[in-house]
């Protein structure tokens, strides 16, 4: 493909999941020679296993105490996470740069008030009046800080704060098509001129009761051990086993990047995202319109990250589209060793492909029974997201030489 100014590029990377901290844990994982080691919590939650936070020393991104106290987890991954990729990137301490940097963020809302929670359900289940007995909690129990905390655009404001990154700034909000509209976003603003430079990508905290209350409540969350993402069962209950993690990317024009001497991991070629009906094949055909960008992508070096749920019906059916539609793949259901990260889902996938393409990564299998090996090194990347209720994303990148 030729190379054009306004051509998206890759230039940082900052990725946290329980396969290590940093780009270089991943890119180990990425060019191993066997399938990564399963990191799963199964006691804690039990019956719902969870991939890990790693450990973290939050110092390193965050270096005041104070900063790291009035932040929920979700926060400080994700702050800590944005700062590995502004140091990647070499921005970290370019004032000037971080100054006129556009900032796009995917996150959910904050973390909920557990106490408070089991408070208002045990007195529930003494009274009849529960919206009189929610009010009178609600006004004496919950702090007016904690609301606060929750907003999602908090985590960008922290993000500012800290790393000091201060042009516009943008707070996507809404599951698994959040983390795709804020890639996409970031990408057609960089590709029209209108930006030259921006951080963006997201963070989700799994070890949280109200969390996995929310999957478990609609039947998702996978029981008992952990299975290889394309192998789970009904028996073995919905199928999503979700993880902490964060992933930020540095985007530049190539304009911008080559000025600077900066390293390019990857191209971004094209990204869309779209989100309708399922039902009679429609999300197929969605999905198959928007990998009409894909034609250079159904060689032997091409690898195919799948940001799929676990969910049986959509795993099953994104595997036989992907099947269909890139023959000569090599698919990679990445959830299946991070975890899912809802809307941080898509990022992660984006982050996995460029590190893919940047080190000609023959990328082992997540799951040796349903992936084949890849025959060369990659030299394509296609990143799919199908949320868990709605929204579906694809992205193709490709290697710079």
């Amino acid at each position: 493909m030729t190379k054009a100014p306004n051509d998206v590029v890759v230039t940082g990377v900052g990725i946290v999941t329980c396969q290590g901290v940093g780009k270089d844990a991943h890119v180990a994982m990425l060019t191993a020679a066997g399938a990564p080691a399963t990191i799963v919590e199964t006691e804690k939650f039990k019956p719902y296993p969870v991939h890990p936070l790693p450990e973290i020393d939050w110092s390193q991104q965050i270096p005041k105490r104070g900063d790291q106290r009035q932040m929920e987890n979700w926060q400080r991954i994700g702050v800590f996470t944005a700062g590995l990729a502004l140091d990647d990137a070499g921005f970290k301490d370019d004032l000037e740069a971080c100054g006129s940097m556009d900032m796009i963020v995917a996150a959910g809302g904050g973390e909920r008030d557990i106490n408070v929670d089991t408070l208002i359900v045990d007195e529930g289940l003494k009274r009849n009046d529960r919206e009189l007995l929610l009010n009178e909690k609600l006004t004496t129990e919950l702090r007016p800080t904690l609301f606060l905390a929750q907003l999602s655009n908090l985590l960008a404001g922290n993000i500012s704060i800290v790393h000091k990154v201060t042009g516009s700034s943008r707070t996507f909000m809404g599951e698994e098509a959040a983390g795709i509209s804020a890639v996409e976003t970031a990408f057609h603003r960089i590709k029209s001129g209108e930006s030259s430079h921006a951080l963006v990508g997201g963070a989700f905290s799994a070890e949280r009761l109200d969390m996995i209350l929310l999957i478990g409540s609609i039947n998702g969350h996978a029981l008992g051990d952990w299975h290889p993402l394309w192998s789970r069962k009904p028996e073995n209950g919905g199928g999503m086993i979700v993880g902490s993690l964060g992933a930020f990317l540095v985007l530049e024009s190539r304009a911008h990047a080559e000025a600077r001497g900066a390293r390019i991991y990857a191209t971004i070629d094209s990204i869309e995202g779209d989100r309708g009906s399922r039902a009679d094949g429609k999300m197929e055909a969605r999905i198959a319109r928007m990998f009409d960008d894909a034609k250079d992508a159904r060689g032997d070096g091409t690898v195919v990250f799948s940001g799929s749920t676990g969910f049986h019906d959509l795993a099953a059916r994104e595997k036989a589209l992907l099947e269909a539609t890139l023959p000569n793949a090599a698919i990679r259901g990445y959830g299946g060793i991070t975890g899912h990260g809802l809307e941080t889902q898509f990022p992660l996938g984006v982050a996995f492909a460029a590190l893919a393409l940047a080190n000609n990564a023959k990328v082992p299998p997540f799951d040796a029974d349903n992936e084949v090996p890849m025959k060369s090194g990659a030299r394509t990347a296609v990143v799919t997201t199908v949320g868990h209720v709605r929204g579906e994303g694809i992205a193709v990148l490709s290697a710079e030489a």
